[in-house]
């Protein structure tokens, strides 16, 4: 029987791609570029806020990167002065996460935004206290898909990591999991395909929150 649930955040848990949009235009903006459409965010996002910078860098035709120190110290920095913004969880998924707690799963986020941000985000949709571990992009932990996050939640726990189950929505994720030795659960509801979760190799994929409660 599984024992934790460790959850990616943007796209698995919440909605956030109009929130992540929000913030690298506001920090393009400050460089005098254009903002990009919402919708290149979808795959811009989910390995961290400088590999996202890079990528609108590029996206504006700069690409020496001269400004992308700057833009991924400002994303964390805008990021941090409103990790709320527009930003609300999947339908279902509190009904579903209250339905494992019952159960006494324990309940983790490890996610590539910035740590900060990602406790002020997780904490504001769900309350302070609801998930027994968070962990986001730090100087101390490597970025997904290293397993560092997931396996530190694990022993957290003081479970295995094959009692764990990991779920994502996107390669970065599936990667992520296998890597920590985990049952990798990707969802349809979030930023990317079907193909992508099954060519990185998903144990199972989802197309609702409440699916979760059927995996033992």
């Amino acid at each position: 029987m599984f024992k934790a649930y460790i959850f990616d955040l943007d796209g698995t848990l919440a909605d956030t791609v109009e929130s992540i949009a929000y913030v690298a235009n506001t920090v393009l903006g400050e460089f005098g570029y254009p903002p990009l459409p919402t919708e290149k965010f979808y795959n811009y996002c989910g390995e961290g806020g400088r590999k996202l910078m890079e990528r609108c860098l590029r996206d504006c035709k700069d690409d020496q990167l001269a400004h992308l120190d700057e833009g991924e110290r400002r994303y964390t920095e805008v990021f941090a002065q409103n990790p709320l913004y527009r930003v609300v969880p999947y339908e279902g998924m509190i009904e579903t996460l209250d339905a494992l707690k019952r159960r006494g799963i324990r309940l983790a986020v490890c996610t590539n935004k910035p740590h900060q941000a990602a406790v002020e985000t997780v904490e504001g949709i769900f309350g302070r206290g609801y998930f027994d571990g968070i962990q986001g992009q730090c100087d101390s932990v490597r970025r997904k898909p290293a397993p560092d996050g997931p396996l530190a939640m694990a022993r957290l726990f003081g479970v295995s990591p094959e009692e764990c189950i990991y779920v994502g929505d996107t390669w970065t994720d599936m990667q992520t999991g296998k890597a920590a030795g985990m049952y990798t659960v990707g969802v349809l509801w979030g930023f990317r395909t079907r193909k992508e979760l099954e060519e990185n190799h998903a144990d199972r994929i989802i197309s609702h929150p409440k699916e979760l409660l059927n995996i033992l």
